[in-house]
């Protein structure tokens, strides 16, 4: 995963960020049109999306509600990673904060994006899917990001790789928020390509993460040292 310079990137965008025209105004336009197919290829740029960003807080009158919680969105599918938070600090604080001063219900959609992320980088699996149900503002908020929820589940699989090497199926259907344990196992068995015991336990391949590695700790202490804390110990009691 490569949520910041991504081999997509088109060579127009590449001009865009790395030179002057990331501050030409009617470069939002062309970034605008990148951030949509991201949203429909499924991939991430998260460089030129706070290009964008970053014009939206240098022209205000361009500033677009929908563009900017796609960012976020976009920008969340990569955790656990700081994109969502280096985002984040592109927007005005009547944008990024609810509250008396707000003058959208822009402020209100990050909020409850904020909400999402701070529960996917905490790990807070069973909660992510908990509270992305229980709204459909978020159904809403996600609904340009084409196969969201996949994505998740996906990034979510690949974390649990790297901590576990047999993960129950109930475990596995909380985390990645399925209907059932057949549903759960299913997904990881054809997208991860992990196995089923004969016990039913899920089991994860060795990978550079979870593989279990002895470790020696050689500490090489001379007589020469041992002699000098002899000496000293022996000087402190006299």
């Amino acid at each position: 995963m490569n949520g910041e310079d991504p081999q997509e990137r088109p060579e127009q965008i590449r001009s865009i960020i790395n030179g002057l025209e990331r501050y030409n105004p009617q470069a939002a336009e062309v970034l605008e049109a990148y951030l949509q197919q991201q949203c429909e290829e499924k991939f991430c740029d998260s460089n030129a999306n706070r290009a964008l960003l970053k014009l939206y807080q240098l022209n205000p009158d361009r500033i677009k509600d929908e563009v900017i919680t796609n960012i976020l969105v976009k920008a969340m599918t990569q955790f656990p990673s700081p994109q969502f938070d280096l985002s984040l600090h592109l927007l005005s604080p009547s944008h990024s904060n609810p509250g008396p001063n707000s003058t959208s219900d822009l402020a209100e959609a990050v909020s409850k994006l904020r909400a999402l992320n701070a529960q996917l980088e905490g790990a807070q699996y069973a909660r992510f899917w908990a509270t992305l149900d229980s709204d459909d503002i978020y159904a809403d908020l996600t609904t340009d990001i084409a196969g969201f929820e996949e994505m998740i589940r996906v990034r979510i699989s690949q974390l649990l790789g790297q901590a576990y090497r047999e993960v129950q199926p109930s475990v596995l259907e909380g985390y990645l928020g399925l209907d059932s344990e057949e549903e759960a196992t299913k997904f990881v068995v054809e997208t991860c390509g992990w196995k089923v015991g004969e016990d039913g336990v899920v089991q994860v391949p060795k990978n550079a993460d979870n593989e279990a590695k002895k470790t020696e700790i050689r500490e090489d202490v001379s007589v020469d040292m041992f002699s000098r804390v002899i000496k000293r110990s022996w000087e402190d009691s006299a």
